[in-house]
């Protein structure tokens, strides 16, 4: 049984509510198109249109067969579309969206290295850590760290990141190693735009309020502050791993340290995924994780 036989003359008839016009869209002859239809007809059971000498109507039955027909018709030919799309480069507008500092410093090197290998592609990139609008500003892809809040944007896990709790060798000379959370209280935290820091304990997460001396929404600032051992301070991995690698940190209460948040790409709801914007979800997924 063929089952795709007659279905594209029936759409074309449905749409146009003419065997003629039907014939001319698809370049057959109008008898080959009413034989289709026939067929498909006798095959089904079931009549599909009524037809006069002057009009061509589609009956309730045919209605509902027709949704269903035009979806999958628009699937194969999104299919089929997708295929040619992949066996050449992929050219076009593709605008995105990251954190500033993840941004800077990891998403928009790797983002270069894609324009290398796709060079027709136009790229607009904003790094902001405002929680855009994708589809009312008409960015493709948003890259987002931590938990996600409910949405309708679809999201891809790309990639983790790992919070620590560190300080330098001379702070810790002077101050003391904190063995317990509670212990944090009598320390000098760094802190950023949060009054608390995120922990595990007993498999329960649980959130300190800490103090310290300092505040600053920059990353980079509370590090340098860290580096030069005026406090404890809570970054992300991208931040302080450099330092840890050389020792100027070092890394504490690791037993408490909470499971590694997600790195996450979020995009419209769209059945039909652009090949380039699936391209960079791959690139960027194998890079990341």
């Amino acid at each position: 049984m063929f089952i795709w036989e007659g279905v594209t003359e029936f759409v074309a008839v449905a749409e146009l509510e003419s065997f003629t016009q039907a014939a001319k869209r698809l370049n057959i002859s109008t008898a080959q198109v009413s034989r289709q239809v026939s067929a498909l007809e006798a095959r089904l059971a079931i009549k599909l249109f009524y037809r006069t000498t002057r009009k061509v109507s589609v009956t309730e039955a045919g209605q509902q067969y027709y949704q269903h027909c035009r979806l999958a018709l628009d699937g194969l030919e999104e299919a089929e579309r997708t295929l040619t799309e992949l066996q050449q480069a992929p050219q076009g507008r593709l605008k995105l969206t990251a954190p500033v500092t993840f941004g800077e410093k990891t998403i928009a090197p790797l983002v270069n290295d894609f324009l290398l290998r796709y060079p027709k592609l136009e790229v607009q990139m904003q790094l902001t850590n405002q929680k855009l609008d994708l589809v009312a500003e008409g960015y493709d892809l948003a890259v987002r760290l931590g938990k996600l809040d409910d949405s309708s944007m679809m999201a891809k896990r790309l990639g983790s990141r790992t919070q620590y709790v560190c300080a330098s060798p001379d702070y810790l000379a002077a101050h003391g190693a904190p063995q317990l959370l509670a212990e944090l209280d009598g320390h000098n935290c760094l802190l950023g735009n949060l009054d608390y820091w995120r922990f595990q304990e007993l498999g329960q997460a649980r959130n300190v309020r800490v103090k310290g001396n300092m505040r600053c929404n920059s990353g980079w600032a509370l590090l340098d502050a860290a580096l030069k051992g005026i406090g404890l301070v809570q970054l992300p991995d991208y931040y302080v791993q450099p330092a840890l690698a050389a020792g100027t940190l070092v890394a504490i209460l690791a037993e408490f340290q909470e499971p590694d948040d997600g790195i996450w790409a979020l995009y419209p709801h769209n059945r039909h995924l652009s090949p380039k914007v699936r391209l960079l979800l791959d690139f960027l997924s194998e890079a990341l994780s």
